[in-house]
């Protein structure tokens, strides 16, 4: 390790910072780096404080494109890296990236970017998509570097001539765990699945609804647990709609989402796409639970079909059912089985602390 740096984060969100760079953080901060966090105000941020960091509150809107706001973001990044002056920087997510990455070029500032999947705004081809390439290509194609979190990501970067050499493959966020550690499975005559993620239609909500009624009717021993913000007000009215019909239960945002992980046998991620590599289901397979996933780019590097859990086709309600039938037909110990073999995928493919190496190798080149 050489003199100690200057280390800035570029984040769209406490709970971003919070949930998967916390270790990372706190260990530059132990090495005796400066860490200054550029994030949203929230009462949480005094979490960071006292551990040791500087918080520049930075107000950004997290969704949609508005010149003007966007505008103001990039001058607020021009100011605080002045101000700062980093040896390097780290960014998570589009908006932090993109301008975060024009205003490190014109400073001749070292930023690497972490592209956390394409997210719904390049999950189809439309003026946004083409709107939000042609801002990466004028950013992060001058940036240092770009983490991706898995190979679908980077070749589709690379397709649309956005990144070139300046890019790396890291496990997603990787998976803490001794917080998310190996536990047994429930055995109390229930079979329960458990759904983490928000309530909207790209993250195949609708086929797991279709797949609760189906084997709900055909499978009483079997629950369906929803667990996540509503982000379209239509599925409000149709959570309360199944719920009532005793094929679901929605349990809402939850903090303690390791509880939920611990009380189910298996997690379901029926997404359409622009996932990184879920960080749901490497927790849930760190915990020793199997995984069911759509076929789609991130969802598919963290399950091994039929070995940890069970890969179907994304949009289709019927191959979904399929997988969770054959998941009930298991036996105890078949399900334990798969539950431990999902542990030592992800013990050995996506701990944190490897992703972490990675970054504090960054920091040392710095």
């Amino acid at each position: 390790m050489g003199k100690n740096k200057t280390v800035l984060f570029l984040s769209n969100h406490f709970i971003t910072l919070y949930a998967f760079r916390r270790e990372l953080i706190g260990r530059l901060v132990k090495l005796g780096h400066r860490v200054v966090l550029s994030l949203p105000a929230d009462e949480q941020n005094a979490y960071f404080r006292a551990l040791g960091c500087e918080i520049i509150e930075t107000p950004m809107s997290r969704r949609g494109l508005n010149p003007a706001e966007d505008l103001k973001l990039l001058a607020k990044y021009r100011r605080i890296m002045r101000d700062v002056k980093p040896d390097i920087i780290f960014s998570y997510t589009s908006k932090p990236d993109i301008y975060g990455s024009m205003a490190s070029s014109a400073l001749g500032l070292r930023q690497v970017c972490n592209i956390t999947g394409r997210g719904n705004a390049l999950a189809y081809e439309n003026l946004l998509a083409v709107t939000l390439r042609a801002l990466y290509r004028a950013s992060i194609s001058r940036c240092y570097k770009v983490f991706f979190q898995n190979a679908d990501d980077r070749d589709y970067f690379v397709r649309y001539h956005i990144v070139k050499d300046n890019w790396a493959i890291i496990p997603g966020s990787g998976v803490n765990l001794e917080q998310h550690a190996l536990t047994p499975m429930p055995d109390d005559g229930e079979i329960r699945f458990l759904y983490v993620g928000r309530i909207m239609g790209v993250k195949g909500i609708d086929q797991l609804l279709d797949c609760a009624v189906a084997v709900r009717r055909k499978h009483p021993e079997a629950r369906f647990y929803l667990a996540g913000f509503v982000e379209q007000e239509r599925y409000k009215e149709k959570l309360a709609e199944y719920q009532a019909g005793g094929y679901i239960e929605y349990l809402g945002f939850q903090k303690d989402i390791d509880k939920w992980l611990r009380r189910c046998h298996c997690v379901i991620l029926p997404s359409h796409g622009g996932e990184g590599v879920p960080n749901a289901v490497l927790e849930a397979a760190a915990t020793g639970r199997a995984c069911i996933v759509s076929n789609v780019p991130g969802s598919r590097d963290a399950v091994e079909d039929g070995v940890t859990g069970y890969i179907f086709e994304p949009h289709s309600s019927a191959d979904l059912i399929d997988k969770a039938e054959r998941f009930l037909a298991l036996t105890k110990e078949e399900r334990e089985k798969m539950g431990l073999a999902g542990h030592e995928k992800v013990a050995r493919e996506f701990d944190r602390e490897i992703v972490i190496q990675a970054y504090l190798d960054e920091v040392d080149k710095a």
